[in-house]
């Protein structure tokens, strides 16, 4: 019988929590079972494994993201709307490490099609309407955008840039102006 109160939804939030605290690497059924103070074979009525767990934690952050990345695009466009949706990123891994690198779990072909990263890609597209590019180079930007903000975020968290004099915000800015100026020099005619 299944522990009452005990659901998918309630143990993929807590396995979203205890991402965060200790690491998306370190979460299994197992570490959240201690967290119930319940034996891991009751979570099974719940979750197949911690592969599946980790599915759901990844599913559930990326549709937080979406979330979030939709409301600060909203109403913007070009610069502004490259800023608001990097910034969601940025923000998003500093308040939520563990979730964040969730997000980068990958997933089975038939999952990523139903799960928000489609969402992630469609936003991505919109606001580089604005720097009216062509394919493949739309493509490219696509790939730019997420490999500088994933790239900037991961070095970021992991205290790359602490060793220097400058500060790390104001490399975020610079780097945005930089992508900016670039997706405007590939723009169509």
């Amino acid at each position: 019988m299944a522990r009452v109160g005990l659901t998918p939804q309630r143990l993929t939030r807590a396995g979203a929590e205890l991402a965060d605290e200790v690491g998306f690497d370190q979460v299994t059924v197992s570490a959240l079972a201690r967290r119930f103070e319940v034996k891991a074979a009751s979570l099974y009525s719940h979750v197949r494994s911690s592969q599946d767990l980790k599915t759901r934690i990844a599913l559930f952050a990326l549709e937080e993201l979406a979330g979030r990345a939709s409301d600060a695009l909203a109403g913007r466009a070009g610069k502004d709307a490259l800023v608001a949706f990097a910034n969601t990123y940025r923000d998003y891994a500093r308040e939520h490490p563990g979730r964040y690198d969730a997000t980068r779990l990958r997933l089975d072909s038939e999952t990523a099609a139903a799960s928000a990263g489609v969402r992630h890609a469609q936003m991505t597209r919109a606001l580089l309407r604005a720097y009216r590019l062509a394919e493949p180079d739309q493509t490219h930007a696509v790939r730019l955008l997420g490999s500088v903000f994933h790239g900037y975020i991961s070095l970021e968290t992991a205290g790359g840039f602490s060793h220097t004099d400058v500060d790390a915000q104001e490399s975020w800015l610079w780097t945005l102006d930089s992508l900016d100026a670039l997706l405007r020099h590939h723009s169509a005619s």
